[in-house]
């Protein structure tokens, strides 16, 4: 034990990460079989012996910035060969498990969601190049989004998981659009109907295969993480048949530095079941012949706002959210919240607003910022 105490200090160190130091970024370690725990299970173990609070840091934000800065999570490779051959032998977001993380994620509680939310309840990436605030970088974002696509009033537009309806309210309210929102989760499709009654908008309990009209246009905001490698192409087979000739598709969503076919341990279990985060070149691979990429846009480090945000708000929330959730989940939520912002402040993760063609624009797409 001691062997392995003295290792993991050192490694922590490697990162500029002080065991039971006075830097707000210093892990203190309360439980010394933190270290075994962390050994055999990497991140999982992580993320779980904070949970159980076998530890603690000040920012947690910060160290995981400075752990994966350093590269520190490839120095620590726990045998997790049953989480790798369940991602590459099963698909686990084929269309019967399709509903599964509507219940698992989004289903469980309007109450947080709504304390740590902007006021029109985004739970996707603000755009914070002239906001001031998260109200602001929300609005700026879906506005960003109506723009790229050139959205005009009476056009009809589909959003592939549409949250609350929050952009469906925005785009009929102030572009006049015809909106239909699909979603995988009862409590946002209760939620979204209730928000949008009385406009030209429509939500929808639906999976992203059984569409099947066509649109002037078609988005998509933080959803593509749940299709999963083995639907890629299956996904943008049917945003083609459903996008009109002359349509344009935005697709938002987290990106990954490499190519992998699962996600952390830790977050597979606790946040997102089956999520992965694609990268470039297995969006560009899958959407090779199918569609046409007109323009690329990484504002990843908005990320890292954007959640620093929300969990000022969780925290702040927090002593109203108590009665409905308990202190292992308070310490799950913000592990969430706070080490993704930090991977996005590594610059490990990143949030890609990509635009694409049935055909290609005639005499080229104008990009927007």
């Amino acid at each position: 034990m001691q062997k392995i105490e003295e290792k993991g200090k050192e490694i922590f160190l490697n990162a500029g990460i002080k065991v039971n130091g006075n830097q707000p970024w210093d892990i203190q370690i309360h439980n010394p079989n933190f270290y075994s725990r962390v050994i055999t299970k990497g991140s999982l173990g992580l993320g779980e012996s904070y949970m159980d609070k076998e530890w603690d840091v000040k920012q947690i934000d910060e160290f995981m910035n400075k752990l994966l800065s350093s590269n520190l999570d490839k120095q620590i490779k726990p045998n997790l060969i049953i989480h790798y051959l369940k991602a590459k032998i099963f698909n686990m977001q084929k269309k019967s498990l399709a509903f599964n993380i509507g219940k698992a994620h989004y289903d469980i509680g309007n109450d947080l969601y709504e304390s740590m939310l902007d006021k029109r309840m985004i739970y996707t990436c603000g755009y914070w190049k002239d906001a001031k605030n998260l109200d602001e970088a929300q609005e700026a974002k879906l506005d960003l989004v109506c723009k790229k696509i050139g959205l005009k009033k009476g056009d009809k537009i589909l959003d592939i998981g549409c949250g609350w309806g929050g952009f469906a309210k925005f785009a009929s309210e102030k572009y006049k659009a015809k909106v239909v929102g699909i979603t995988v989760s009862k409590e946002q499709v209760t939620f979204a109907k209730r928000l949008c009654k009385g406009l030209d908008v429509e939500i929808k309990l639906q999976d992203y295969r059984d569409v099947n009209e066509k649109f002037d246009h078609i988005i998509s905001l933080g959803m593509f993480e749940h299709v999963g490698p083995k639907n890629y192409k299956e996904y943008f087979e049917i945003v083609r048949k459903n996008l009109k000739e002359d349509g344009l598709f935005l697709l938002h969503t987290i990106g990954n530095s490499v190519s992998v076919t699962k996600t952390d341990p830790w977050i597979d279990k606790y946040i997102f079941p089956n999520g992965v985060l694609p990268s470039m070149k297995q969006i560009t691979e899958s959407s090779e012949g199918i569609l046409v990429i007109e323009d690329w846009h990484n504002f990843g480090a908005d990320y890292d706002k954007t959640l620093m945000a929300w969990n000022k708000n969780f925290q702040n929330a927090w002593p109203k959210l108590k009665k409905n959730y308990d202190e292992k989940f308070k310490r799950m939520w913000e592990y969430y919240l706070l080490t993704s912002a930090g991977s996005f402040r590594a610059r490990k993760i990143h949030l890609w607003q990509i635009i694409m063609s049935k055909n290609g624009v005639k005499n080229g797409y104008k990009s927007i910022r």
